[in-house]
């Protein structure tokens, strides 16, 4: 036999033997496979944090982006392993997190990894329930409480005695004196009728009657009863006569000009009576069913910081608009200062007492958009994830209707760092369990 055959008989040998022993050890208990991948998982101590996939059995970078592997560690004598940067979970983490979360484990994290990070904690608290509108609005005028001046007979202007707008005027004050060749006429014939009464037999009652009458006119052009009883009493029709206001109020609109001719119909000044005041809000349309008429609304002013003005709502208008999405609503304050002027912003708020209920920080809640998940602190370093039913919102916090137990403590700072932990142990256990089934 030539040395290059005996060279290939033993070589054919050697593999023969190995083959062997491979079957034999696969044959004892569940085969050699399964202790060969866990010796090669003992033999891997780095891993790394982007692709958790990829292990080595020295330290170096991750081939695929770089980053610096991660030592694996081991079990702890407690049972579990620690977060933050460590050896994917083992069983117990997974067995105890099945009632969970899909795709989420509970985690332990030290309490010096805890304070690194920043972990808050807050509570789970049962109280009476208090949500908060805020909006903005605008101060208006109370349109119950505009007057219009105008003259219900043709004439002119003579004197003003309200001659610029902001002026304030009291009810019954002269506003501007006026002739009318009309109004003159029914001063004549009133006169005669009253000379007629006194010098006619007593009980003469049509004369009396047609007296009455013509002050009755009289009265209705707005010509008061003192103006007519100066007539009376000096028994000569004045040529002008003063046109008095009928409200007290501020004088906001100004039309009258000495001299011009006023027409039966014609404004001539605008009057509000400021005493009482509108702010008109808009509310988005989901917040409409816990708005009601009679509610309590107070607003604060920019240029008054610190002092608040409380009002009710007194309507909210049976439309929306289809731009905003929003309906607005009338709140009515008491103004005896003046100091809410027509046109101001203010910053309104509407408080809306709710029934009672259990809360949890709104911060603790990481949204998917799906499901909404919390961790619940349990002592010892271990944060549970909890999938949770919200209900509405109540300022900085959020109802819980089913998730949470009343006294539980919630992560409230550096949930996703815990959040993104709890994942990536639930899917390193979740590849190791398939390799294993696979193998």
């Amino acid at each position: 036999m030539t040395p290059t055959m005996r060279i290939a008989a033993l070589a054919l040998a050697l593999a023969l033997v190995a083959l062997g022993v491979g079957w034999g050890c696969g044959k004892k208990e569940g085969g050699a496979g399964a202790e060969g991948s866990s010796e090669q998982t003992k033999a891997a101590k780095y891993y790394c944090p982007m692709h958790p996939t990829y292990t080595s059995d020295k330290p170096g970078d991750c081939p695929i982006c770089n980053m610096r592997l991660v030592p694996m560690v081991e079990e702890s004598a407690g049972g579990g392993h620690e977060g933050m940067g460590n050896a994917p979970v083992g069983e117990d983490e997974v067995t105890e997190a099945a009632t969970g979360p899909a795709g989420y484990v509970a985690v332990k994290i030290s309490a010096e990894k805890q304070q690194l990070i920043g972990v808050r904690l807050g509570r789970a608290e049962v109280g009476p329930e208090a949500r908060t509108i805020r909006t903005v609005g605008q101060v208006e005028y109370d349109e119950t409480r505009l007057h219009h001046v105008h003259t219900k007979v043709d004439g002119w202007i003579g004197k003003l005695y309200v001659s610029y707008t902001g002026q304030r005027v009291e009810k019954g004050e002269p506003l501007f004196s006026l002739y009318s060749p009309e109004i003159v006429a029914t001063q004549e014939e009133y006169l005669l009728a009253r000379r007629a009464v006194r010098q006619g037999p007593a009980g003469a009652k049509g004369t009396e009657d047609l007296a009455n009458s013509v002050e009755r006119r009289l009265l209705l052009w707005d010509i008061y009863h003192p103006e007519i009883e100066e007539i009376e009493r000096t028994g000569e029709p004045k040529t002008y006569i003063d046109i008095a206001s009928h409200a007290s109020g501020i004088v906001v609109e100004k039309k009258a000009i000495e001299g011009m001719r006023a027409m039966p119909g014609e404004d001539l000044y605008l009057i509000a009576d400021l005493s009482r005041v509108w702010v008109t809000a808009s509310i988005y349309e989901y917040e409409l069913p816990v708005v009601r008429v009679g509610q309590e609304a107070t607003i604060g002013l920019s240029y008054s910081a610190g002092k608040t003005f409380t009002g009710r709502i007194a309507y909210v208008y049976p439309y929306l608009d289809e731009k905003t999405r929003t309906a607005r609503v009338r709140i009515e304050f008491a103004n005896p200062d003046f100091l809410l002027k027509p046109g101001m912003y203010a910053n309104v708020e509407i408080g809306v007492p709710l029934a009672e209920g259990l809360t949890i920080p709104a911060d603790a809640v990481l949204d998917s958009g799906d499901r909404q998940i919390v961790f619940v602190a349990k002592g010892d370093g271990y944060f549970e994830p909890r999938e949770v039913r919200l209900g509405a919102r109540v300022e900085d916090r959020v109802v819980v209707l089913e998730g949470v137990a009343p006294g539980e403590e919630i992560v409230v700072g550096a949930q996703f760092l815990i959040d993104s932990e709890s994942q990536l142990k639930a899917a390193l256990a979740g590849m190791g369990a398939a390799g294993e089934h696979r193998h």
